[in-house]
Order: C-alpha cells, then sequence, then structure tokens
C-alpha cells in the first residue's frame, strides 16, 4: 500500500511508532499472504526472497489455510468458545474471529500484537458477531502475565482457552526462552485449554538462505527452528493427532494434503492441557 493510504488509516500517534524504512515482520508477511497492507521496503525484501527461496509464499498460504482448519476443529469438534491470538499480524481473511464465529457466534477472542499498524488495523477491521466479543491489546509477548491479565478482561480464564501463537516464535531468537514464554502463558489457562504453533523450519536449504536474508534487511530478526525444537513448546500437554506435522498435513480437508504443496518448510500442532 502506499505510505499515504497507511497514514490515512492510522493517527499522529500510532504514526510516530511505525519506521517505513525498514521491512517489518507482519507487512511482509501479508504482502505474501496477498494483502495490501504494506510499504515498498516490505515489497523489496519479499521480492528478494521471492527470488532466493519462492517456496515462502507456499509457507504463507499453507500456513493461514492451518489456522482455519485449527480454529475450525476446536470450535467445533472440541466446543472452544475463547480463543487467545498472540502476535496476530495483519488482517487479512478468515482471521481467528471470523473463523470461529461462523461455527459458534458466541465465540470470545482476543488478538494480542505490540505493532501500531496492527493494532490500528485491527480495530478498524475485526468486527465481532452481536453474541460474542473481540477485543485488541497492545501488549508484548515477553510479558506473558501483563498479557493474561489484559486478557481476563475479556475472556473467562477459568474455563477453556485456545492460545494461538502462528508464526510469531521465531522473533524470540533463544530457543529455551521461548519455550519458557509459552509455558508462562499455558500455565496461567486452565485444564481443557489448547495449544496451537506453527512456524517456519529450518529444513531446506532455501528456507535457511531466505532467513538470512531477511534477517540481513534491518527488519527485527526472525529465526527459524528445527522440527525438535517446534515440537518442544508442546512438552506436558496432550498432542492431538497427527502431532507436529508439515502444516498441510494437519488434519487436511478432504483426508489428503494438496501435493502441490506437500512439502513446506513449516510445522505445526495443536496440544491439549490436561
Amino acid at each position: 500500500m502506499s505510505q499515504e493510504t497507511a497514514q490515512d488509516r492510522t493517527g499522529s500517534g500510532t504514526r510516530a511508532r511505525i519506521d517505513t524504512t525498514k521491512p517489518h515482520s507482519a507487512r511482509f508477511w501479508n504482502y505474501f499472504v496477498g494483502g495490501k497492507d504494506h510499504y515498498k521496503v516490505d515489497r523489496e525484501i519479499g521480492d528478494q526472497i521471492k527470488e532466493i527461496f519462492p517456496g515462502l509464499a507456499d509457507v504463507a498460504l499453507t500456513s493461514r489455510r492451518f489456522l482455519g482448519r485449527a480454529v475450525r476443529y476446536l470450535a467445533g469438534e472440541q466446543g472452544i468458545r475463547q480463543f487467545l491470538d498472540v502476535g496476530t499480524g495483519l488482517p487479512t481473511a478468515d482471521n481467528t474471529h471470523q473463523v470461529a464465529q461462523r461455527v459458534a457466534p458466541d465465540a470470545r477472542i482476543v488478538y494480542v500484537d505490540n505493532d501500531p499498524i496492527v493494532l490500528t488495523h485491527a480495530h478498524a477491521l475485526l468486527k465481532s458477531t452481536p453474541e460474542g466479543r473481540t477485543a485488541y491489546l497492545d501488549a508484548d509477548l515477553y510479558d506473558p502475565e501483563a498479557v493474561l491479565r489484559a486478557a481476563a478482561e475479556t475472556l473467562d480464564l477459568s474455563r477453556p482457552v485456545a492460545l494461538m501463537i502462528l508464526n510469531t516464535l521465531g522473533h524470540v531468537a533463544d530457543h529455551e526462552e521461548a519455550r519458557g514464554l509459552v509455558r508462562r502463558l499455558m500455565a496461567g489457562l486452565p485444564p481443557g485449554s489448547h495449544l496451537v504453533i506453527s512456524d517456519s523450519t529450518a529444513t531446506s536449504e532455501g528456507m535457511v538462505a531466505a532467513s538470512k536474508a531477511y534477517n540481513s534487511s534491518g527488519a527485527v530478526p526472525y529465526h527459524v527452528r528445527g522440527v525438535e525444537e517446534i515440537a518442544g513448546f508442546f512438552e506436558g500437554l496432550e498432542l492431538v493427532e497427527p502431532g507436529v506435522v508439515r502444516v498441510p498435513e494437519w488434519r487436511p480437508e478432504g483426508g489428503e494434503p494438496d501435493k502441490d504443496l506437500a512439502a513446506v518448510d513449516a510445522y505445526c500442532g495443536v496440544g491439549r492441557k490436561a
């Protein structure tokens, strides 16, 4: 999107927090999923990475589809009515609340991000059903207890919650620190709650090269991990079948993953807190 269009959607205080001279992960990802909320600097690094590793576009597409399948499973088969989406990213089509409220109009969703553009767009575009509720928190993954306190104004934390952390944990460089943040968030949720994670993985030379190119662009670095490290986030939880798998392989619609997208460098899982 043009800088003028972006600024039309934001207040002066928010604009002061927006740096358009460096790529940003939410805008960069928005470009890859076909959105319109990005700047020239985001498109430039996006096009550079497409040259290095065209498969990243498939990672973006399949990860978004996984979000829909996971939320439909949780709202439909598990009866979950509360979702805490940490690291929301820029709104596109079929956001968490839209998928959940199509299944259960009374579902409540709290989106968490600390990026000014994300929050501005969320307030403008993510509207709840009359029966449900949607809230947006300017909060930081690095302070899980503050996230939970603020979320409790909308969610009943004595009842099961689905914690969604999609394509976000790579911003935490140290794996043990990332695991600790996930544990602290889950510790504040009751039995019957679920953890939903997806992330890009260091499972091909192309993805590793794309990660290095992105991290050298001046953007906040994003670290791709091994599959065993993604699985480590679910320690202590009951993994939902089929476990930690490539994102197209998690409960694909029709029973079979799209063969053209099957080998993406992204893994996911859903775990239940007993």
